[in-house]
């Protein structure tokens, strides 16, 4: 299979911002949580976002399977090979519940095993990432800007933590190497993005995330000239079937 990933972001973008619309339809009501197999939270937001993706992604690329975090919640994976899809209707969905604006939609594809285009779209903030081909973008109120990582400063980096993710020690100690750093809090995969677009060097990731959760940012922030790792500072894979479950990982500006 060929084709060139940037030309589907216009369409990955409409999908996003779709979904983007029926999130905030319900984050101006007083929804109700509900707790799925693993204890996570999930809302109806979710769940219509979903809704609204998968028929849009099943039209533009009819043949390539399509991993979505609600579909893998209730046992519907398909099978993969190195080109899929992998779908976060609504990542963050604690800040959601928090009604801090700090969740997006997330839509990436996995080709040949690697994050070939992506699309970020935080609703609340009304603000988007996309990112394929070498090229990424910023979109907001005032236009559309082209974004890359920044040189890392050699003091007062910027690194990244989750708002309802964290691993304290393990922090301190990453901070302890970087002079003077600078530590943000941020939601979702607006930490990929904020790499991505040269507002933060550093997201280091302690703790479980699935391939869902960090596909569309990552492939952002490849686009911008970044990259993910291991610990042991090899690409984060995808695919990992069954539980596309993801290990430790650091987002930065590409070494």
């Amino acid at each position: 299979m060929f084709f060139a990933p940037a030309a589907l972001l216009p369409e990955l973008e409409r999908l996003a911002r779709l979904a983007g619309a029926a999130i905030l339809d319900v984050y101006a009501t007083d929804f109700a949580v509900e707790r799925k197999g693993d204890d996570s939270p999930v809302t109806e937001a979710d769940q219509k976002a979903e809704a609204l993706i998968l028929p849009g992604l099943r039209t533009l690329t009819p043949t390539i399977p399509i991993v979505a975090e609600e579909e893998a919640a209730a046992g519907r994976i398909p099978d993969v090979g190195a080109t899929f899809w992998l779908v976060d209707p609504l990542d963050g969905t604690k800040e959601f519940i928090k009604k801090n604006g700090e969740f997006t939609v997330n839509i990436g594809l996995i080709l040949d095993g690697v994050p070939a285009a992506g699309v970020v779209f935080a609703p609340a903030l009304d603000v988007l990432w996309s990112g394929a081909g070498g090229k990424a973008w910023r979109e907001d109120a005032t236009g559309r800007t082209a974004i890359s990582c920044r040189p890392v400063p050699s003091k007062g980096a910027v690194v990244l933590d989750s708002r309802s993710h964290r691993a304290p020690e393990r922090l301190e100690a990453f901070l302890a190497a970087l002079p003077g750093a600078i530590l943000e809090n941020a939601g979702s995969s607006l930490k990929f993005c904020k790499v991505a677009d040269g507002s933060a060097d550093f997201y280091p990731r302690f703790g479980p995330t699935c391939e869902w959760d960090t596909a569309a940012g990552h492939a952002v922030l490849r686009a911008a000239g970044g990259e993910v790792v291991d610990w042991d500072f090899r690409p984060l894979a995808y695919g990992k079937q069954p539980t596309f479950r993801n290990g430790d990982f650091l987002a930065r500006a590409r070494v």
